[in-house]
């Protein structure tokens, strides 16, 4: 298993979501609470092309790829709720969360932004294992007819 890869997909997941929430703040959209949601495909898209690799690679063990598609996944959430907490401090902390859509999952009245991020962090590692755990199914599918043809 090639760290590298994980990383490098990690990263670009960072990248991804940062400029995708950086353009809708730019347009004045970022407190649509279905717009924020779509980062999803910016997730599934880069955890897609680490698997994908592997498979190319002739990787083909399903814990394997679980463990690699998994790293990927948190380390483009970890580096994702980071650069959030920073970008909300530099904005000016609380005040700028209230601007904030109030559809948020585990907030409900007025979270600190360390709540706040802290949610996010549990909601983006939730949805990454679920996300992992779709593709494997996927290309464990579509893996067994490569080997088989």
């Amino acid at each position: 298993m090639s760290i590298s890869k994980e990383l490098n997909n990690g990263i670009l997941i960072f990248i991804g979501i940062g400029v995708y929430f950086l353009i809708m703040e730019l347009l004045g959209l970022s407190d649509i609470f279905l717009l924020r949601v779509l980062n999803i495909f910016i997730v599934v898209y880069f955890l897609n092309k680490t698997i994908k690799s592997n498979y190319t690679e002739g990787k083909t063990e399903y814990l394997e790829n679980l463990i690699s598609g998994t790293l990927t996944s948190l380390i483009g959430v970890f580096l994702s709720v980071a650069g959030l907490l920073a970008y909300i401090s530099m904005k000016g902390g609380n005040a700028y969360l209230e601007n904030l859509s109030e559809n948020f999952l585990f907030g409900g009245g007025e979270p600190s932004m360390y709540q706040y991020c802290l949610g996010l962090l549990f909601e983006g590692i939730a949805s990454s294992i679920i996300i992992t755990f779709t593709l494997m199914q996927y290309w464990k599918d579509r893996g067994k007819s490569r080997i088989l043809k």
